[in-house]
């Protein structure tokens, strides 16, 4: 089977500017320019617009709104920078703290509160791999029931941040456990001083997003591991999917190659398309699930309403045993259910 594949790569002879230049005395890596420029974007509209809402007085609802609209058009851009510059140093050394900024500043507008990103995604979920001591684990849940999704959203919301910290105060990683506390306490604290200076910014600003975002983040987590064999759960290829082909991959530096990122965290995401062609027979093989032309808040919406016929559609027949939509959609209806490990 063919693969055409037109997700983001990277182009070598693509010529850079002169500021484009100066920046790159700064990163370790010229194919993360486009980084540098969303941080730009972000600061230069999302956050003087968030201190307008703050100072300004009078403000009309529709200033909120449109405040609230430019959050969720930067906000898959500005979680997958989060993503990507956590598993790899964006600053060259000597410019390291820069990334402090993007991760304890910037992220306070996107939901993000300082640490727990960091430490939930690399330290824990990648190091358990949506096993049954991931605490974003899916395996003990039926992955096509919206009640299912609901016990999983809101045990994060009320316990998430405990259970990080009691999992790492088990692993004997005290440190850890000390900074996902503290940087929530810190939000906790600023979140309770702004309300007293202005509520109604308070909520449109950080506190609307931090909920959207770990509601958008776990749908996420969702449906990148919603499909599972049963038969090897530990085995990345049969818990993970990919996405291929999709804007949702052009605008969030393809983040739709889940397996291959949990094959290599490090991987660069341009490297993820050429990565994904190049061991196809790997992925067929193992039966992997990969959709092309859909992202994971479609699949998790089209999961929550069982439409495995759409879902059908946009599956990728790798070895091509599966030849109609009957038998696509058993085989994925067999991958969501329950798994209880002994």
């Amino acid at each position: 089977m063919t693969i055409t594949i037109t997700d983001p790569t990277y182009h070598p002879n693509d010529r850079t500017s002169l500021f484009d230049d100066f920046i790159l005395r700064f990163i370790n890596d010229k194919r993360d320019l486009p980084f540098i420029y969303l941080t730009l974007k972000i600061t230069f509209t999302v956050v003087p617009f968030a201190l307008v809402l703050f100072f300004a007085q009078g403000i009309h609802w529709l200033f909120y709104l449109a405040y609230t609209g430019l959050y969720i058009f930067f906000l898959g851009p500005y979680i997958l920078m989060l993503h990507n510059t956590c598993h790899r140093k964006l600053f060259k050394k000597q410019y390291s703290f820069l990334t402090k900024y993007i991760h304890w500043f910037l992220g306070l507008f996107f939901g993000e509160t300082p640490e727990t990103y960091f430490h939930h995604h690399i330290a824990m979920h990648h190091a358990e791999n949506n096993l049954e001591e991931d605490l974003s684990s899916t395996m003990k849940y039926r992955r096509d029931s919206i009640r299912s999704f609901l016990h999983y959203l809101l045990q994060f919301y009320f316990f998430g941040v405990l259970h990080l910290s009691f999992y790492f105060s088990k692993k004997n990683r005290h440190k850890f456990a000390w900074r996902v506390l503290t940087g929530e306490t810190i939000y906790i604290l600023l979140m309770v001083a702004l309300c007293f200076y202005n509520l109604t910014a308070t909520l449109v600003v950080f506190i609307g997003p931090l909920l959207f975002t770990r509601f958008s983040m776990m749908a996420g987590n969702w449906a990148q591991h919603a499909f599972i064999d049963k038969a090897q759960p530990d085995n990345i290829y049969t818990n993970s999917i990919t996405c291929i082909n999709t804007v949702y991959n052009k605008k969030c530096f393809n983040d739709g190659y889940h397996i291959g990122h949990h094959l290599r965290s490090a991987m660069h995401w341009t490297e993820m398309p050429a990565d994904f062609l190049k061991n196809i027979d790997k992925y067929r093989a193992n039966r992997a699930v990969v959709f092309s032309g859909l992202d994971y808040f479609q699949i998790w919406f089209l999961l929550m309403t069982k439409n495995y016929g759409y879902l059908a559609k946009k599956f990728v027949s790798l070895d091509g045993e599966l030849q109609n939509s009957v038998e696509i959609q058993a085989f994925l209806s067999s991958r969501t259910r329950r798994i209880m490990m002994k």
